[in-house]
Formats: structure tokens, sequence, C-alpha cells
């Protein structure tokens, strides 16, 4: 698989003559009709600043590891996911179908809702920053003395604020529920429940622990959907089971490697961030390649 590595990396999408809606920090949107084109690049952010350096398959990762999830999940709720075949997109895609392979999705266009709903299961990252603050995550008042990565009793819910630029925010669900109404607030908490529920346990059964994740929903006239990504190792914490030790940072199999390497610099995590070295790319790109081998149960495509 590491020969893979080689291929060249996107970090922007170029395509004459179709209708690019937005620039996600990962994502390029294009929209056809009613639908939108989701392609993956190869760009990664952390702290919320996209990196100038692209890691290897990195959207071909993150789009098809969604669409396990995706089928995995949709007793649960419904999501936007129509297909992955360019040559089921609309015509004026066919001619980029190569470049669109492997890292795209069709989709519903639906009303995004703006929060990021966040559950986690294991105290760590900003979480665990809250939590030596103030001793609550969220709002949610956690018991004294917990380390770092120790499992939590139960899953919390923590919603953030969802920022096309600049630094998301952690917000309490009371701060959620006056923005979305009671009902929205409480039946996406309940739904992000449950995923995580279902998804940890088939990341335990792979022998993995799936320590916070996040997702993202929106509405059409039938109601709620899963949107965007699933489940990635851009939206989750993902450890080793085996090398599980509370107390510090985990091995992970996730964008966390990205986050501690810039923690090594002298950096304000501010834009623009600094460049990656290429072991650092190849290495993460490495760790993205293995979490989907595990989850899924076999090799990228």
């Amino acid at each position: 698989m590491t020969n893979k590595l080689t291929q060249p990396v996107l970090t922007k999408s170029e395509f004459a003559g179709l209708d690019l809606l937005f620039r996600g920090k990962v994502r390029d949107i294009y929209k056809t009709g009613d639908r939108l084109v989701m392609v993956a690049t190869d760009r990664i952010s952390a702290f919320d600043c996209v990196l100038p350096t692209g890691i290897p398959l990195k959207g071909q990762v993150l789009t098809q590891l969604s669409i396990f999830w995706f089928g995995f999940l949709k007793e649960i709720v419904r999501n936007h996911f129509l297909s992955s075949d360019p040559d089921a997109y609309p015509e004026p895609f066919h001619r980029f179908r190569e470049e669109l392979r492997g890292r795209s999705m069709l989709v519903k266009s639906v009303h995004a809702i703006p929060v990021e709903c966040v559950v986690r299961g294991y105290l760590s990252g900003s979480g665990w920053k809250e939590y030596q603050s103030g001793g609550a995550t969220a709002g949610i008042p956690l018991p004294k003395g917990l380390r770092e990565s120790d499992r939590l009793s139960e899953p919390i819910f923590t919603p953030a604020t969802k920022a096309q630029s600049g630094h998301d925010e952690n917000i309490s669900f009371a701060q959620m529920a006056s923005t979305l109404g009671s009902s929205l607030a409480e039946k996406l908490r309940d739904l992000s429940q449950a995923l995580y529920q279902k998804a940890s346990q088939h990341a335990e059964r792979c022998g993995i622990i799936l320590a916070d994740t996040k997702f993202e929903f929106g509405q059409d006239d039938e109601g709620v959907l899963l949107i965007d990504e699933a489940l990635t190792p851009d939206s989750s914490r993902f450890w080793p089971r085996e090398r599980y030790r509370p107390g510090g940072p985990q091995n992970s199999l996730d964008k966390q490697y990205v986050r501690d390497y810039l923690e090594s610099l002298q950096w304000n995590k501010q834009p623009p961030a600094p460049p990656l070295p290429q072991e650092v790319a190849e290495r993460t790109a490495l760790k993205y390649l293995e979490i989907f081998r595990l989850l899924t149960g076999h090799e990228l495509n």
C-alpha cells in the first residue's frame, strides 16, 4: 500500500464549467440542480486552519469510509448519500470521472443545521482542556480526579458551533436548544448518542476505541438526515484498544498525529499554517489507511 502514497495529491479541484458552490476546509462542493457533488480533497486542517501540505489518499479514505458508515448506520437515521459512481452523476461531470472516482459523492442538497454534534466517550482533546480549567465539559459537570483519556461513565453530548472559517467553539446543550429549538436539539442529541453507540460497538469488535466523534445533520421535507462525513479520522479519535493507557495522550489512528506535530512547533494556531514534512504527511496517510482497513475489513480501492 505504501507505493500508493506516490499518487498525486489533490489539494484543490479545478473543474471548468461546473458550478462550484464553495470550498470548505477539506471538501469542494459543486451544485447540480437539487443535488450536490462533494469532492474530498487531500487538504487537511488542524486547529481550524488549512495546512499547505496535502495528505496522500486522504480524500479517498474520507469518502469511502463515510460511505461505509452511511450504509452501516442507515437504520438509525437517513443520510444524504446517493452515489459514488461518477458515471451516475449528471452529464457535465462525466469528463472529470477519473479525478472524481473514489473521492466524491453525489448527495441530496439539504438545509445544513449549523451545529456540530459531538459525542465523547473518553476525556480527550478540547473536552480534556475544558475539564482541566473548570471540572466540566460543554457545561456538563464531570467527576473530580479524572485523568486525560479516561473513559467516561457514559458518553456525553457536547455540541459546538460550526465555523466555515475561524475556530469552532464548544457550547452547552442549553445554548444549542436556544438556537435550534428544544425539539430539534433533543432529536439531534438522541440521534448522535445512538449513532455513537452503534459505531463504537463496531469499532470495539475491530480492536478500536472510538474515543469521540462529531456528526453533522441537515433537514429536508421528510426530516433530519446525516450529512457531510461520518466517523472518519478527520472527525473522530480512534485509539488501538491494545495500546490504550489512560493518564495521558494516546497512540491514535487519526488526525491527532498532525495536531501533536504542530503543537511541537512555535506556531500561534493562526493562519498561515506551517507546512508538514514529507515524513509526517506520509505517516498520517498510513494511519488513515490503517483505520480504514481495520473498520471496513478491506483495503482502500
